[in-house]
Formats: C-alpha cells, sequence, structure tokens
C-alpha cells in the first residue's frame, strides 16, 4: 500500500495541474453551452422565485402522478387475478424490479451509515 502512495501522489498532482491549466477554460465553455439556462439578473430574489416555482410545480403534478399510482395498481391486480396465464418472462420482470428495488435498499443503507459496509460511526 505504501509503495502506491507516490503513484497516487502524482496522479493528483498531475490531475490538479490539468484543472488550473484548464479549467477556466472549460468552466467558460460550459456557461456559454448552457446559457439558456441561466436567468438574469442573478439575484438571491430571482432564485428565491425559482424554487417557488419547481416547488410548486411539482406539487402541481402530484395528482397526475396520483392517477398513474392507481392506474399502475389496477393493472398489478388486474395480472394477479390472471396469473394462472402470466409468462415466465413476466415474472422474471417483476423478480429482476424486486431484486432492484432490495439492492437500492441496502445501497441507501449504506450511505446512510456514512459508506461504512459494518455499522454506524459511534
Amino acid at each position: 500500500m505504501a509503495s502506491k502512495l507516490p503513484i497516487v501522489k502524482a496522479k493528483a498532482v498531475e490531475a490538479s495541474k490539468f484543472l488550473t491549466k484548464n479549467g477556466c477554460a472549460y468552466y467558460k465553455q460550459m456557461l456559454e453551452q448552457n446559457k439558456q439556462y441561466i436567468q438574469e439578473p442573478p439575484t438571491v430574489e430571482k432564485c428565491k422565485h425559482l424554487a417557488k416555482q419547481v416547488f410548486y410545480t411539482r406539487l402541481a403534478s402530484i395528482p397526475g402522478r396520483y392517477q398513474a399510482f392507481w392506474k399502475e395498481l389496477d393493472d398489478v391486480k388486474k395480472l394477479w387475478k390472471h396469473r394462472q396465464e402470466l409468462k415466465i418472462e413476466d415474472a422474471g420482470i417483476a423478480a429482476l424490479f424486486g431484486l432492484e428495488c432490495f439492492a437500492w435498499f441496502c445501497a441507501g443503507e449504506i450511505v446512510g451509515r456514512g459508506f461504512t459496509i459494518t455499522g454506524y460511526y459511534v
């Protein structure tokens, strides 16, 4: 491990030099490419207005998502009633979805513990 430290340090110095040399140009290029998203004037009031706009837009989308949820639930109920006609592909997709949900749960637990696998920090 100690033998790899100089290599890692050299890579970090190289990356730092690259950022020092090209960081400003990249920043300007990125701002130029995305200037249609920049609000003028950039004030605190404008930021507060945009934050409220996002919040209430998301709030207004709840009824549509609520209806979509119930439609999906009705489809699942219909599939469950006719489970004898269920194909193996559909069952496989459902199993993979359940596995993905469990994996995201485990990842959330690890992140919640501060990226420790064995336990919480004391």
